[in-house]
């Protein structure tokens, strides 16, 4: 299963971020190490800042720091943010209706590999994944 884009890149600026998680991060400077277009970094950083995970400072001296700890920042809530969660959590065959009493033909199969991954997303931090050295991966 992999990410939509703006999922992997959200996750990719918090990250970015998260290695000094007090400072200021310019858009420019978000753009330059990340190699995304100026256009789609701001769609994400506003999407970020709609759900309270990042504030930004307007202006000459500008720019966006986390609305909250790194460590209360979970991927599910970085995920949820950029797009609807709905494609991880709903049927995989993409049927509105499907549930435990009307399930599509995958839908117990599919109920128990979702867990584990939703489990994953929501346990896991910011804090967490930027334990790792991602300095060279940027």
């Amino acid at each position: 299963m992999n990410l939509s884009k703006t999922s992997e890149y959200a996750i990719r600026v918090l990250c970015l971020m998260a290695i000094e998680d007090s400072k200021l991060y310019t858009a420019k400077y978000m753009v330059e190490r990340l190699k995304i277009s100026d256009k789609y970094l701001r769609r994400i950083m506003t999407s970020l800042s709609k759900a309270g995970l990042i504030k930004s400072t307007q202006g000459k001296d500008g720019g966006y720091q986390f609305a909250k700890p790194v460590k209360q920042i979970f991927l599910l809530d970085i995920i949820s943010a950029v797009e609807k969660t709905s494609k991880y959590t709903g049927c995989v065959l993409g049927f509105g209706e499907c549930s435990e009493e009307n399930p599509c033909p995958v839908h117990h199969k599919w109920k128990e590999a979702r867990k584990p991954i939703i489990d994953m997303f929501s346990s896991t931090s910011l804090n967490n994944i930027i334990l790792k050295d991602f300095t060279g991966r940027f």
